[in-house]
């Protein structure tokens, strides 16, 4: 069955560290609501966070480009978000989401992808050499009742 969409929004922000917080707080609010739980809402934005933080990261090796941000919530309380740049593109993107693999250097763990996929209902990462790479995430949101999750 089709979802349907009971709302959404799209933010463009320059690829520069100071927006990675920025986004993650954006997709948080406009999840909230939902009414997620404390823990829902921070899983969300810790997914959020990992892909802007690829973004940013990978990306766009020698130049600022944009981060493209979708959001979408469906009737059933599912919330998708689409996040994409048009940068360099991932080579190998089943290497690229094996844990600690890493194409930064220093202090990177490889550990983005896996992260996002332990904290979100679904992820899936599509990419093109030189025309850059789409990750959207989806999770369920549990309708409280009360204070409970339901």
């Amino acid at each position: 069955m089709k979802q349907v969409v009971k709302n959404n929004f799209s933010l463009t922000v320059p690829v520069r560290s100071v927006n990675e917080s920025f986004a993650r707080t954006a997709v948080a609010a406009f999840v909230s609501q939902l009414d997620p739980t404390i823990d829902q809402i921070n899983d969300i934005k810790t997914a959020v966070s990992e892909a802007v933080t690829n973004c940013i990261v990978h990306a766009y090796r020698e130049s600022i480009g944009n981060i493209y941000i979708k959001a979408y919530i469906y009737t059933n309380n599912t919330v998708c978000i689409k996040i994409k740049d048009k940068g360099v593109g991932i080579d190998n993107v089943s290497k690229a989401m094996e844990p600690l693999f890493t194409t930064g250097a220093g202090e990177r763990a490889g550990l983005g992808f896996s992260v996002m996929e332990s904290f979100m209902d679904s992820l899936k990462v599509t990419s093109k050499k030189d025309k850059g790479t789409l990750v959207t995430m989806t999770k369920k949101i549990s309708v409280r009742v009360s204070g409970n999750a339901k």
